[in-house]
């Protein structure tokens, strides 16, 4: 099974932003203006898409970053021009369709991938509401349910500017195995970063007939990449020797990128549990979902932070590695609150990325030694973080999967 992810605007919809975007500007701020003046509601619209753009805060939302700027720019509270956006994007926004074309092999590449197995996820810059999003989507003739996952700014917490985007894209679902790809028009917002996380790439660039191989484009360092249309990309699943291929998450770029995603992965998981998801098993001796992400809190707090602190500090750092598992039961970790505890592993979390990458390069390659490991060096040692991350997290979206609950609830 080869996990797709597919950029929408350009890839599988001919969206010409020089023209949609004026649109889409004029529209909404027509329909807003008997609230507010159409100049200041774009200057606000504008500086809320800059600040999701460059947001690095795995504790809020892209929607959370919009909105904390938006309204107060605009002197107005939020639940003053809510309803009055729902109605914009229910029936304005689908008007908007005309100025978008259905792209050519979208939709048989949609239904064949559906058909063989495979699974998909739409990595659309998270920049738009969810309802905006899936409209767009119909636009290109497709459906939405067709798709495992959607990035919005509901529930992303990372543009396509940061790596992070893909990591979060990731574990969101759940960190799969096997081969994963991502196809898309935009060699910097897109290739680039998923590269840089270990992802095979696919340059859609819409020239039927190229080919399974092309000359790389500007960007990806010389490399030669895979590209063509949407066809070609469909004959390079089908053809293409994948299965053997996983990415590696060993580099710098990688290792940072899965732990500063994390607590965002973990809020969007579990953003709508009842309080008894929290606590229930998934079978019996499996931890429960509140039991995982104080697991994870804690031993940011005890064990990873006086890690790093040991790996900055020391010319031979030795790392300790305390047994963590039994704290669930010592700790009483179902009587805690689990949101409560995302958002302080986040904080926790956060202040680790921040020493991390202030760190200099030549400490990356730092030689030290492992309690469990052996021999290691800096690079390597952080890795084992981020590897626990992933572990984690793929056991929550196990966990939520076999509850039919969270993320899977749909």
């Amino acid at each position: 099974m080869i996990t797709l992810l597919l950029d929408l605007d350009d890839t599988l919809l001919d969206t010409n932003m020089g023209t949609f975007l004026p649109a889409y500007y004029e529209q909404l701020s027509a329909h807003l203006r008997p609230l507010v003046p159409p100049e200041a509601m774009l200057a606000a619209l504008r500086s809320g898409v800059k600040l999701m753009d460059a947001s690095e805060d795995p504790a809020r939302t892209l929607r959370n970053v919009f909105e904390g700027d938006f309204y107060p720019r605009l002197g107005v509270r939020a639940d003053d021009l809510r309803e009055s956006i729902t109605t914009f994007y229910e029936r304005v926004f689908p008007t908007l369709a005309t100025q978008t074309r259905h792209r050519r092999g979208a939709r048989e590449l949609i239904d064949w991938a559906v058909a063989a197995g495979h699974r998909l996820a739409l990595a659309t810059n998270p920049l738009f509401p969810m309802r905006a999003t899936k409209e767009r989507i119909r636009w290109a003739g497709l459906d939405p349910s067709c798709f495992d996952l959607i990035s919005s700014f509901e529930t992303f917490h990372f543009s396509k500017s940061h790596p992070a985007y893909f990591a979060e894209m990731m574990g969101r679902l759940g960190w799969p195995d096997g081969p994963v790809v991502m196809a898309a028009n935009d060699v910097h917002r897109d290739l680039v970063p998923a590269r840089r996380i270990g992802l095979l790439t696919f340059h859609v660039d819409g020239a039927a007939g190229t080919g399974a191989r092309s000359r790389a484009p500007g960007g990806l360092d010389g490399a030669a990449v895979h590209g063509g249309s949407l066809v070609d990309l469909r004959t390079w699943l089908a053809e293409a020797p994948l299965k053997s291929y996983s990415p590696s998450f060993k580099t710098k770029d990688v290792v940072l990128a899965v732990l500063e995603a994390t607590p965002g992965v973990l809020e969007g998981l579990t953003g709508d549990l009842s309080e008894e998801e929290w606590k229930n098993e998934a079978s019996p001796g499996d931890w429960a979902i509140v039991e995982l992400v104080c697991h994870l809190r804690d031993t940011e707090r005890e064990v990873h932070s006086v890690q790093i602190q040991t790996l900055l500090e020391s010319e031979a750092p030795f790392i300790a590695r305390p047994d963590a598992a039994v704290w669930a039961k010592q700790r009483r970790y179902l009587n805690e609150d689990g949101s409560a505890s995302i958002r302080e592993f986040a904080s926790a979390r956060m202040a680790a990325v921040q020493r991390l990458k202030s760190a200099a390069d030549v400490t990356w390659k730092k030689s030290a030694r492992h309690a469990i490991f052996g021999p290691t060096n800096f690079l390597e040692a952080v890795g084992f973080m981020a590897d626990h991350d992933r572990m984690h997290v793929r056991q929550a979206w196990n966990t939520l999967r076999r509850l039919g609950a969270g993320a899977h609830r749909n």
